[in-house]
Order: structure tokens, then sequence, then C-alpha cells
């Protein structure tokens, strides 16, 4: 006797901020893969399909995503992970440079 069937899985890739086709809200999306894999014994061996959906975090609306559009994707949403402070270069004259410097104390000011 053979116990075969499939397995779904649910993988979320990353949280991507666009407006909802639906809501119009700007809301996060997550940007989520959806595996079926075969199963022989309840062991998963190989891939039947792979899908790619974003879910609206505000309405719950979820829309398909074609496979090329997927690492564009999450190239942006690695980007607005980074923040624009991982873009700036580093000030020279060492780590401590980017800091501006205290002034120095005024010895004719008193309290």
């Amino acid at each position: 006797m053979l116990i075969w069937g499939w397995q779904k899985r649910i993988h979320t890739l990353a949280m991507i901020t666009l407006i909802c086709g639906r809501c119009g809200n700007p809301a996060a999306h997550a940007l989520r893969k959806l595996v079926t894999k075969f199963t022989l014994f309840f062991i998963p061996l190989f891939p039947l399909s792979t899908k790619h959906h974003l879910e609206c975090t505000w309405c719950g609306a979820s829309s398909p995503v074609a496979g090329p559009q997927v690492p564009d994707l999450l190239a942006r949403a690695n980007a607005e992970s980074m923040g624009p402070a991982q873009y700036q270069q580093p000030a020279a004259g060492g780590p401590n440079a980017q800091w501006p410097q205290q002034p120095a104390p005024n010895p004719n000011w008193q309290r």
C-alpha cells in the first residue's frame, strides 16, 4: 500500500510598501510564495508547482504575481529595508569622523 499526496507550504519572502489596487491605501504588502510538493509516505519529495502573490495587510486583498516580477519586488523590498542611511558613503577620517565634533569649551565663558 502506497500513501501519496501533496503538501502546500506558504513562505513569506518580503514585506513591501505599495498602494493597494483594491482599497487604494499605501500599505504593507506581503510577498508570499505557495509551493505544492508531491509527498510519498508523508515525505515531501519534489515541487509540483510554485506560485507567488501579494497580500495587502490593510484589506487582505490578494493578487497574483508573475514569475519575472518576483526578483524586482525582492530588490525593492531590500532597498526599503536598508533605508537611506545605508546608501551614504562613510566620511573620510575614520569611523568617528561622521559625527560632528564638539566645539572646544570657551575659557572666557562663566557660569
